[in-house]
């Protein structure tokens, strides 16, 4: 891998890193067919105007792109003393010395990563819990996910797509708005975020007109967004519905929601068997767990969680699959069991839909949740659940909150 003049590093296959995330240089630059790349601007004509957000209070930036109101806490923290400096340059020369390591893993591209991971899996594994560089996270979850195959071996395809026509066209631009608002890329309103999230779930609508579209999936290619451009966010998407390396996520967003369903069986008896005073808790309190738990699942916890953290859980997500949604679950409940035991009902539903408040250690919770051996248990339920009449969950999902 060569370093460019730009800061960018290139792969093999035409692809370059850039020195930026996705987000940064959409902002910075659009090309200028952007607005005719589909029919974006004739389905929001119809829509009534939305009045616009009120600046009357300031908001800073964190490193990620969200946009946070500025407090007395804020302000403290942003002022950096010689200590704060010098603990600045030490993770500074951390973060180099990990991608240094990460670019070595990657080397020219899938092939150089294949036999790597097939060679060293265990380095691979404890690497990718640490947590992926951010600057190399998007490019990483397309070799991890196969997504990277499936876009070189279907050119011109995702551009066919996004120019069809779709039913869930009105749907998509009613959701956009509600993914990421306090996202920059994502606030203006008809911006270019929202234009390229519009563009991918409408596009992703019509290559799957079973699954067609729901609305958890816009924190899961917004997310992927963040990270990458449309086409690759497009086929990441496709290799995580279908199924490219893990279980396939398809069956979250099917008519039915049959794949919720089973999970939140797996959950609830893993929850009793874990936390069995919490659980006589929510039994007492008739908390079901599709009051809280749908959205982690249907989302992989991007709309749940404080954004670090919830990278940090795609990273795992990418490399091993959906067990990490229950680990951190149950992590979750395990650290927040003591608050959680003092409520009844209505604050108790509240706090389970808020639970990032919480928890005030997140990088012990998301270690803790590593250390929990489930993937046996998992299949025993899941083998438990196939055995039973199939009834439609109580989902809470599309309730406005």
């Amino acid at each position: 891998m060569d370093r460019l003049a730009n800061g960018a590093h290139e792969l093999g296959n035409g692809f370059t890193i850039p020195p930026r995330r996705h987000w940064e240089d959409a902002l910075v630059y659009q090309a200028p067919e952007q607005s005719d790349r589909s029919n974006f601007d004739a389905v929001i004509s119809n829509l009534p105007p939305q009045l616009p957000q009120s600046e009357d209070h300031p908001r800073y930036m964190d490193e990620y792109g969200f946009l946070h109101p500025v407090t007395d806490s804020s302000q403290e923290n942003s002022t950096v003393g010689e200590n704060g400096e010098r603990a600045s340059m030490e993770k500074k020369q951390l973060e180099e010395r990990r991608l240094q390591k990460w670019r070595k893993m990657i080397g020219s591209g899938a092939a150089d990563w294949k036999a790597y991971h097939s060679s060293k899996p265990a380095t691979v594994k404890r690497r990718v819990r640490k947590g992926i560089p951010d600057s190399l996270r998007g490019y990483v979850w397309q070799l991890i996910s196969g997504s990277r195959e499936l876009l070189l071996k279907n050119p011109g395809v995702y551009d066919q797509l996004v120019f069809e026509s779709s039913e869930f066209e009105s749907d998509i631009i009613r959701d956009i708005s509600r993914t990421f608002p306090s996202h920059i890329f994502f606030q203006q309103r008809h911006g270019p975020g929202q234009r390229s999230l519009y563009n991918v779930l409408k596009a992703y609508s019509v290559y799957d007109r079973e699954v067609g579209y729901v609305q958890g999936m816009g924190f899961v290619a917004g997310l992927l967004l963040l990270y990458m451009g449309e086409e690759d966010a497009f086929w990441l998407l496709v290799a995580l519905l279908k199924g490219a390396v893990h279980t396939p996520m398809e069956g979250l967003y099917r008519p039915g929601l049959p794949l919720v369903r089973q999970y939140l069986f797996q959950f609830e008896r893993l929850l009793q068997e874990t936390c069995p005073t919490l659980g006589a808790h929510f039994d007492k309190e008739m908390i079901d767990s599709s009051m809280y738990a749908s959205q982690w699942f249907i989302t992989v916890y991007s709309y749940s969680l404080q954004f670090d953290l919830v990278v940090r859980i795609w990273d795992i997500f990418m490399l091993e699959g959906m067990k990490v949604v229950f680990r951190v679950g149950i992590s979750l409940m395990k650290y927040a069991e003591e608050e959680l035991l003092q409520l009844p009902f209505e604050p108790l539903v509240s706090a389970l839909r808020n639970i990032k408040e919480l928890i005030s250690d997140p990088e012990k919770m998301l270690k803790d949740s590593l250390a929990l051996k489930i993937s046996k248990r998992l299949e025993e339920l899941r083998q438990s659940f196939l055995t039973l009449p199939q009834a439609p969950v109580p989902s809470s999902w599309d309730e406005k909150k």
